[in-house]
């Protein structure tokens, strides 16, 4: 990623499409280096699939609730948009995992669900006998090369099992990607992972390398390495883009909605959008949409970025967020939530007890028992074809006989995000490298967003960022009077 622009230097006009967190963000950094700005969103709001509301009266996330606090960039970008004061860790992260007809502890002493040492494994009765034995043969199994790329499951399972893959990596590398363990490349999704099963005899001696590396690591500036791994935001992460958004409109930046860019042109000075009832001329321009979207506009400009563009799948998914009274509740539920292997074939695939994790969601309504469940996954949507309803009544079916919750909840909201994540096979990094040479022969214009560096908040923002860096070290510099 390119180094921070140095000052407000460079001038010249800007267009960045598309307005979620990274087309956000790239303008707000933009303008910190002296750019006129425009961005363009086609839906009628700015965040993208960050997205607040509310449920029986309380504020609540209807996309992503939570950032990535051990990398700094989310974090900074909340502090400088004046959110500081009302970033929150969670109040629990007890997780739980539903699995083999229980509610089983997650184990701890994992990387992605890859166990350093299987003693809590052995505890969690997440595994069975026979699972356990295998993790144990790790150990004395021959060096396995890696390759340049592995699917994750594959490796994992090949060194310790499928039932680790399938009980612990699945449902938890499947909350970050909504993907297929067995498809999605441990060079990409899990690096650290990668690196050290290169270096490592012993999967189980690499994990525990990590962990210790992790313990001793020196803080990362704008990071706590050692506070809470997550953080959230009073009021929810969904108030993230739209205080962005302000913040890049006071510093003089235009932001339309409801625009669809429907042409890109280059020009022997710079570009042209095509809008709707218009045209926009820019000296550059910063694409920031999700790959579909950037495939057509780079169509008529980069066949080998567009073509590449095209080939990238995406997971489609439902949030049904649910309100009780807590009056009506036959029994306390405690923790965080819990996550479901898909192995184990239910409809639900995680829940969230939202009202235990974020205090500002409880304090909201004392009164109210706030949690949202999760349907759909890579390759596993046909549930989502189901109405409102249904997927409100599949999910307290599931939470009946995972908790026992019995009671009827005093108002749903069931949220689609169609297309929201885009997946990270095999040979990922090689296709985003293959993207980014493609666009780096077109003068003024870089892409960013989470397919390019990574699904989560701070990785969109750092994607952003690089883009904007470049950008702004391609602008002509500004004139000083009197020179």
């Amino acid at each position: 990623m390119s180094a921070a622009h140095p000052g407000p230097a460079p001038t010249g006009h800007v267009v960045v499409i598309g307005a979620g967190i990274s087309g956000l963000a790239a303008a707000h950094r933009l303008l910190d280096g002296g750019a006129r700005v425009t961005v363009l969103e086609a839906a009628d709001r700015p965040g993208g699939k960050l997205r607040s509301g509310e449920i029986a009266g309380v504020p609540v996330d209807l996309g992503a609730e939570s950032m990535l606090a051990r990398r700094p960039e989310a974090v900074e970008l909340a502090r400088a948009v004046g959110l500081g004061d009302r970033l929150q860790p969670p109040t629990t992260a007890t997780a739980s995992l539903w699995t083999r007809g229980a509610l089983r502890p997650m184990p701890k002493g994992h990387v992605m669900g890859v166990p350093g040492d299987p003693g809590p494994l052995a505890a969690a009765g997440v595994l069975s006998p026979e699972g356990l034995a295998r993790i144990e043969e790790d150990v004395r199994l021959p060096r396995t090369e890696i390759g340049e790329d592995v699917a994750v499951g594959e490796y994992v399972a090949r060194r310790l099992g499928r039932e680790v893959v399938d009980r612990l990596v699945e449902p938890l590398l499947g909350g970050v990607y909504a993907g297929d363990a067995y498809k999605i490349s441990l060079r990409a999704a899990v690096p650290q992972l990668f690196e050290a099963a290169r270096t490592h005899r012993s999967l189980l001696d690499g994990v525990r390398s990590i962990q210790a590396r992790a313990a001793t690591a020196a803080p990362v500036t704008g990071a706590a390495a050692t506070g809470p791994v997550f953080m959230g935001i009073d009021g929810g992460i969904g108030t993230l883009p739209g205080a962005v958004a302000d913040a890049v409109r006071a510093k003089g930046g235009e932001i339309r909605t409801g625009t669809p860019v429907t042409a890109l042109r280059r020009t022997p000075d710079g570009w042209h959008l095509d809008v709707a009832g218009g045209r926009l001329t820019a000296d550059a321009v910063v694409l920031a949409t999700p790959a579909p979207a950037a495939a057509r506009l780079l169509a008529d400009v980069s066949a080998p970025a567009a073509g590449e563009l095209a080939t990238v799948e995406y997971a489609s998914m439902a949030l049904i967020t649910m309100a009780f009274r807590r009056a009506d509740l036959d029994r306390q539920l405690t923790g965080s939530g819990f996550l479901v292997p898909p192995v184990d074939g239910r409809t639900i695939k995680a829940s969230t007890f939202s009202a235990n994790k974020w205090g500002w969601l409880g304090d909201a309504d004392p009164d109210l028992f706030v949690l949202r469940t999760s349907v759909g996954r890579h390759g596993e949507e046909r549930d989502l074809a189901r109405d409102d309803s249904e997927l409100v009544a599949l999910s307290l079916a599931d939470l009946r006989e995972a908790v026992g919750l019995t009671a009827a909840p005093v108002a749903s909201r069931v949220t689609r995000w169609d297309g929201g994540l885009p997946q990270y096979p095999v040979g990922h990094l090689e296709r985003v490298a293959r993207i980014r040479a493609a666009v780096a022969g077109l003068p003024g214009l870089r892409v960013c967003g989470a397919l390019y560096e990574g699904v989560g908040i701070p990785a969109c923002i750092a994607s952003a960022r690089g883009a904007a860096d470049d950008i702004l070290g391609t602008l002509r510099p500004a004139t000083v009077p009197g020179e």
